[in-house]
């Protein structure tokens, strides 16, 4: 699990971990995989595999919806779609899926139980909400912001913007990390002394697990209505 020994490897001189690349593939596949298979066939008479896509569609449009102005909201459509599904299919991976090499190192678990995953889609939504305010305000009024109500007001708004990088990230971080070590435990309490504790240890391990599955679903919704209104607030001028 995340505790265990980390495996690594060298590219262009840059040190990589073998758990996030590996980990982030199988999510990207899933997210693919779900793609095609409720996409196939589209047609006037919906599918229940079409019916799901187009519910996910405006259920992610709903969140945006209610941050970024209703003319505003289609240039973030397919962020919000692809980064809910993401995260949503990262948070829930570790939960039913671990695996390690024969040394002990994670090489699958839940992306988003390491921070630097979560971190890196954490700046990922900032610097989409810096361009799109850039975009539309210019660069004068966009970056004027940063000095209302007045001129002094700027170490403030940088270490605003640090801040809301941080706990963006950090949050699902925390939730994620902690469901996969508390699950962890429980297993080795299961385990520990045979099928006494594997009686009482296995319904919590279950119950923890279907918990954490929720969790997963709700920390997915709140990063991306975060997101929406970090963006939000970059579409319009303080007064």
């Amino acid at each position: 699990m995340n505790d265990g020994p980390v495996s690594t490897f060298q590219f262009l001189g840059l040190t990589f971990s073998t758990a996030n690349v590996v980990s982030g593939l199988v999510v990207f596949l899933l997210v693919v995989a779900v793609i095609f298979f409720t996409s196939r066939n589209l047609a006037m008479k919906p599918t229940k595999g079409q019916n799901f896509l187009e519910w996910l569609i405006d259920f992610t449009n709903g969140i945006l919806k209610g941050s970024i102005p209703a003319k505003e909201v289609g240039g973030f459509g397919l962020y919000g779609f692809t980064l809910f599904l993401f995260l949503f299919l990262s948070n829930q991976l570790g939960l039913f899926i671990q695996l390690a090499t024969s040394g002990g190192a994670t090489i699958v678990r839940s992306p988003t139980s390491d921070p630097i995953v979560t971190l890196t889609f954490s700046l990922m939504t900032l610097m989409l909400a810096q361009f799109a305010g850039v975009r539309k305000l210019g660069y004068k009024t966009h970056f004027a912001n940063y000095m209302k109500p007045f001129v002094f007001w700027l170490p403030i708004s940088i270490f605003e913007e640090f801040t809301n990088f941080l706990t963006l990230g950090l949050r699902i971080f925390g939730v994620i990390f902690s469901g996969e070590m508390l699950l962890k435990l429980i297993w080795e309490l299961a385990i520990s002394h045979g099928i006494a504790t594997m009686v009482v240890a296995v319904p919590i391990e279950m119950i923890w697990q279907g918990f954490s599955a929720f969790l997963g679903a709700i920390q997915a919704f709140v990063f991306v209505t975060l997101s929406s209104v970090y963006i939000s607030q970059k579409l319009e001028v303080e007064e």
